[in-house]
């Protein structure tokens, strides 16, 4: 089962990873700031420092969940656990506090939340 849960965890990692890129790298490119629900490029470029810092929460959670999976998969299976448990539940909990921010916005926490919570559930069971 840790198999399948790291595949879940290395996905989740993955997605945050690219969420970065969206956030502090392509932030003002047309595309993404439509895909945040920007109305305009001026929004972008209003938001740009935001979505940069926030981008990178996405990438340390991500870059924790995959540090997580070495150290479980070489042997630390008690580090690599605690970090992989502790990211990923960041990772559900981040995505439960954006379903507060309006219905517009439970699309995104679900894309967001289910890998990690399905990587937290399968490693909480696993051990």
């Amino acid at each position: 089962m840790s198999i399948l849960a790291g595949v879940f965890v290395a996905l989740a990692a993955i997605l945050h990873g690219y969420i970065f890129l969206m956030e502090s790298v392509w932030w003002t490119r047309p595309a993404t700031w439509k895909r945040f629900n920007l109305t305009s490029q001026a929004d972008a470029d209003t938001t740009r420092s935001l979505a940069y810092n926030q981008g990178f929460y996405n990438l340390f959670l991500g870059v924790g969940a995959a540090i997580g999976l070495v150290l479980y998969f070489s042997g630390e299976t008690a580090a690599g656990a605690a970090l992989i448990l502790f990211t990923t539940g960041a990772m559900v909990l981040t995505a439960t506090v954006l379903t507060t921010t309006g219905p517009g916005y439970l699309r995104a926490a679900l894309i967001q939340g289910t890998l990690p919570l399905i990587g937290f559930v399968l490693f909480a069971l696993a051990r």
